[in-house]
C-alpha cells in the first residue's frame, strides 16, 4: 500500500506499569487505528524499542499476596499488528543502546536513526501513541 494511504503511529515511551495497562495499552490501540484508518505503519523508538526484542512474556506481578497474570504482553501485541499487515519499524541506534543479545521479533523493519521520520511527508498522518 502507498504511503499516502497509511498513517503512522510512533510509540516513543515503553512500559508505563502493569495495572493501569492490564486490559488496554497503544499496541491494542494501534490494531483499531489499522483497522479503522485503512493501513498503519508503527515507528518504535527511544524505550519502546524494547518491545520489538524476541523475549519471553512477562512473568506474573507478586504483589504480597495478590498475583496479577493478566499483564499485556508488548511482544505479543506487535506479533498480532504483524499478521494484521502493520508496518513496524524500530530504530537502529535505540535498539544498540539496549546491548540485548535477542534478535528483533521477525518482521521488524530496521531503521537509521531519522530514516522514518525524513518520510513522514509521505503519511496521511503521523501522530504519536
Amino acid at each position: 500500500m502507498p504511503h499516502q494511504q497509511r498513517v503512522l503511529a510512533i510509540v516513543e515511551r515503553g512500559y508505563r506499569g502493569a495495572l493501569d495497562k492490564q486490559f488496554f495499552d497503544e499496541l491494542y490501540l494501534a490494531t483499531e487505528l489499522h483497522r479503522q484508518l485503512g493501513g498503519l505503519d508503527i515507528l518504535l523508538r527511544g524505550k519502546a524499542v524494547g518491545y520489538a526484542l524476541d523475549a519471553d512474556p512477562p512473568p506474573p506481578l507478586r504483589i504480597g499476596n495478590l498475583t496479577v497474570d493478566t499483564l499485556t504482553d508488548p511482544r505479543k501485541g506487535l506479533r498480532s499488528l504483524l499478521d494484521a499487515g502493520v508496518g513496524v519499524w524500530v530504530e537502529r541506534p535505540a535498539l544498540a543502546a539496549l546491548h540485548s543479545p535477542r534478535p528483533p521479533l521477525a518482521g521488524i523493519r530496521l531503521a537509521g536513526e531519522g530514516e522514518v521520520a525524513a518520510r513522514w511527508g509521505e503519511y496521511r498522518m503521523v501522530f504519536f501513541l
